[in-house]
């Protein structure tokens, strides 16, 4: 299965991917991680991204698509793949069509009051970037990461006025995306209203919606 899941800030995309992924058995791919890493590992790819990203520019597509498609041709790829967060523009979509059509694209439909309350409680590791929530997905051990064990902290850009600005500019650029999906016949839709549903609740009624035996 090629998949894409597509959502707002705090919609739940990386942890929903992180467990469809070992369902599945096929990699979550995230462009924004691929990047980290090159970026720390000072690769010529790595010294290129953090110029744009330094600048306060976005990756370019081209760069993004060279990316994309030296990751899936790896053999974990075989089976499919699924990615978090990208495409982000109609142009990605249609280049990732010529490379690998994908089968499905779930999108997570969340109402602002959820998302601004989620993320506001949320906390991120400093050192691999993984998300948890102090209100339903805490760490282990208070302030570090149970993966790597490295500190949580708090972003700053995570404040509820900052937070409702970033949901702003996400419905005004990701519309088109959702709109060129639904017409390509492709396009899930899994609607949460439910703070207090549990991730493996919300795991279980995607799995439904893409109509695939638990």
């Amino acid at each position: 299965m090629k998949m894409m899941i597509i959502g707002p800030q705090g919609s739940g995309k990386g942890t929903y991917a992180d467990r469809l992924s070992e369902k599945f058995g096929i990699p979550h791919i995230s462009t924004g991680e691929i990047f980290r890493e090159n970026i720390e590992q000072k690769t010529e790819l790595g010294k290129k991204i953090e110029k744009f990203v330094n600048s306060g520019l976005l990756v370019p597509d081209d760069v993004t698509m060279k990316v994309v498609e030296e990751r899936i041709k790896k053999p974990d790829c075989k089976k499919g793949f699924i990615f978090d967060g990208f495409p982000r523009t109609i142009k990605q979509a249609e280049e990732l069509e010529k490379i690998s059509p994908l089968d499905v694209v779930l999108y997570l439909d969340c109402p602002e009051w959820l998302l601004v309350k989620r993320m506001s409680s949320r906390i991120t590791c400093k050192n691999c970037g993984k998300i948890y929530n102090l209100l339903n997905v805490k760490p282990k051990k208070e302030g570090v990461c149970n993966d790597c064990e490295g500190k949580l902290v708090v972003r700053e850009d995570e404040t509820p006025e900052a937070i409702k600005m970033r949901l702003k500019e996400y419905e005004k650029g990701t519309k088109p995306l959702i709109d060129y999906y639904d017409k390509k016949g492709i396009l899930k839709r899994f609607y949460n209203d439910v703070f207090e549903r549990s991730p493996e609740e919300c795991v279980s009624k995607i799995l439904d919606i893409l109509g695939v035996k638990k």
